[in-house]
């Protein structure tokens, strides 16, 4: 396809505003151009690429072809890559400022935003941006390049991505104040397999290190399971009596403290992970994201939640 090398961002420009406004008299007046002028962008677009481009709706109206539509897709798509790249530029021209999207998994936002406030103190002239998404989400959106850094416990296979330690993630048994056990050390294992466990939903990195616990735990022998789609859904429900759930002790370091909830001493636990910054191995970092990502290596240990 060598027409691809024939093909101007002024060609695509003249395209996107003709489709946008219906017209080659009101594209040319939106850039400055005679309507010759960009009749003749089209012309040669359409030459290059062998296909109609525009075809009539009505009278006057342009619209795009299955063609067109494509061409409009990838020009959409280069002017982001642009866009991009004028923001770094401008970011390296300014020193500490820019825009830095932060990706966390959902067991992150009891701790993250207090992270990007603490970033903002630091940092006042850098926006940082915060996405929230379960494990699986997190690893679909690191994928699609849409975060500078990201925070998750155990690190993906793919995509390929630099690790960094940030601190220790424990995970524990917690059940409500007044549960039987509450006061039983350790809990006998048969006891814990006749609970209810109150779990994520699939995808979640919390569900498989509690799935794992319970295969270990059973042998082969199956708990009951209810699962609920959120952290304070299961907290809710274990404070409520409905069962016991494994969580990571930073999302329930409040309730621990204050009384509401209390861990269980059982076989295993508490298991010891670590929270990890990621960084996508094929980005380019700017001096914005670099200076955020040595900030966040140095500070966020001693942000992480306490376990009452």
């Amino acid at each position: 396809m060598k027409w691809v090398d024939q093909i101007t961002l002024r060609q695509l420009r003249a395209l996107s505003e003709v489709v946008r406004l219906g017209t080659i008299s009101g594209a040319a007046e939106a850039l400055g151009l005679t309507g010759p002028a960009v009749h003749n962008q089209l012309k040669t677009l359409e030459e290059a690429v062998g296909a109609p481009l525009l075809e009539k709706q009505g009278r006057e109206r342009n619209v795009p072809t299955e063609q067109g539509r494509a061409l409009l897709i990838a020009g959409s798509e280069m002017r982001g890559a642009l866009d991009r790249a004028a923001h770094q530029i401008d970011a390296l021209g300014r020193g500490l400022s820019g825009s830095v999207v932060l990706g966390v998994v959902s067991t992150a936002k009891y701790f993250a935003p207090r992270l990007v406030a603490r970033l903002h103190d630091a940092l006042p002239d850098v926006e940082v941006v915060l996405k929230v998404g379960n494990r699986q989400e997190t690893i679909q959106a690191l994928a699609r390049h849409e975060f500078d850094l990201c925070i998750m416990g155990r690190p993906p296979r793919e995509p390929l991505v630099t690790a960094q330690p940030l601190g220790p993630h424990p995970h524990v048994l917690i059940a409500a104040a007044t549960h039987p056990f509450a006061e039983v050390s350790p809990v006998p294992r048969a006891a814990l397999l006749e609970q209810t466990y109150v779990m994520r939903e699939e995808g979640s990195g919390t569900r498989i290190l509690a799935e794992r616990w319970l295969d270990d735990l059973g042998d082969g022998r199956e708990a009951r399971r209810v699962e609920m789609s959120s952290n304070e859904t299961i907290k809710q429900s274990v404070m409520s009596g409905l069962g016991v759930a494994i969580l990571s002790a930073h999302t329930v370091a409040d309730e621990l403290a204050a009384g509401r909830l209390v861990t269980l001493d059982a076989p295993g636990l508490p298991v010891l992970r670590h929270w990890f910054l990621l960084t996508p191995n094929e980005a380019r970092m700017s001096p914005t994201v670099r200076t955020v990502r040595d900030w966040l290596a140095e500070n966020t240990a001693q942000l992480l939640p306490t376990q009452g």
